[in-house]
């Protein structure tokens, strides 16, 4: 295991960086994989690319938003609903871009600072909070109480009941608990400056849901701003999830993180973020040419047996058999209990 000297944290705290000190030669083996010259070009960014994302993003938006306005089609009501949110999520992808600074060749602080502050607004995401929190998260992959987002929201008690509830509206007050308790130990500045960006955000809610309120009535304003954000985006957060690091093998760390290479659909409504072991392979490669990685990287995830994962088997694992996150799902059938030709792997 290599010597890795512990470094200060966005948030101000010494963290030990628990993934690089215990991924043992996995960068030697993807060197190995893919050739320089491949991996530069797949670190290539390209803002044209990145803008019309978010183009066709907010065009989606406001289409579906429109959608839930209308009321001669009632029947568009419960797609454009589910549809919009997909839309949410996506916004945290954005912000997610713009926290691994692969929106500009060049950096704007400035610019960026904005992007991040408007990415997180329809979600209740502070950027702040959000950058502290997702580069830990790459630090400390692996680690039960360092990683935030392992540490705060995984479940900690394997019952169905619970995985139910995140679910529904109580997903927020789960990641605003979760968050809180990494925000205190963050330095001041960085305290107020989340604080304020809290503030914002409620106020943009506050303005969104009382001007639909008072032009449309309460029902259109369920079904425009609380439908979608409260009912629509908690479900497809926790899917997304269950394709990040759910289903791992814990012996090694190129399979810490869950494949998923999805199909077009997926990667159109998820902004490619299925792609999350390339991902945490390599952060700086932009969310566009993820897509191209995964075809690359094939090769290699059969030479180390890390096995294709879809959503629909996601679920069935986590809610039907009640798998617990963060171990390896498969495992060996009871002799009373045969696999009926399913495949299986000994952990």
């Amino acid at each position: 295991m290599s010597t890795v000297t512990p470094l200060a944290a966005p948030g101000g705290r010494t963290k030990n960086r628990y993934w690089y000190k215990n991924m043992g030669d996995l960068k030697g083996r993807l060197a190995e994989a893919l050739p320089r010259e491949e991996l530069r070009e797949l670190h290539r960014v390209r803002p044209a690319r990145h803008f019309l994302t978010v183009a066709r993003l907010v065009s989606m938006t406001l289409l579906c938003g429109w959608a839930l306005w209308q009321t001669s089609w009632k029947w568009l009501w419960i797609p454009a609903a589910l549809i919009q949110g997909f839309n949410l999520l996506g916004y945290l992808i954005l912000l997610h871009e713009q926290v691994h600074k692969v929106i500009f060749t060049k950096s704007h602080p400035r610019l960026e600072r904005l992007l991040g502050l408007l990415y997180g607004m329809p979600c209740f995401v502070a950027a702040t909070q959000f950058n502290i929190w997702h580069l830990d998260h790459h630090n400390e992959l692996g680690h039960g109480a360092d990683d935030p987002k392992r540490a705060h929201l995984s479940p900690k008690k394997n019952a169905r009941w619970l995985k139910l509830l995140y679910l529904t509206p109580v997903l927020f007050p789960i990641y605003m608990r979760g968050a809180g308790r990494e925000v205190a130990t963050y330095p001041p500045d960085k305290q107020r400056a989340i604080r304020r960006e809290r503030m914002l955000n409620l106020a943009f809610h506050l303005a969104l849901a009382g001007s639909l309120a008072f032009f449309g009535g309460f029902w259109a304003m369920f079904r425009v701003w609380m439908l979608p954000l409260f009912f629509c985006f908690p479900p497809v957060f926790v899917l997304n999830r269950l394709g990040q690091h759910y289903d791992i093998d814990p012996t090694d760390p190129a399979k810490w993180t869950t494949l998923v290479n999805g199909n077009p659909v997926w990667r159109f409504l998820f902004l490619w973020s299925n792609f999350h072991v390339e991902h945490h392979y390599y952060q700086r490669v932009p969310f566009y040419n993820l897509t191209q990685l995964n075809r690359r990287l094939q090769p290699f995830y059969r030479q180390i047996g890390l096995r294709n994962h879809t959503y629909l088997r996601m679920l069935w694992g986590w809610f039907v058999e009640n798998k617990e996150a963060h171990t390896d799902w498969e495992m060996i059938p009871e002799p009373s209990a045969p696999a009926a030709g399913r495949p299986t792997r000994v952990a």
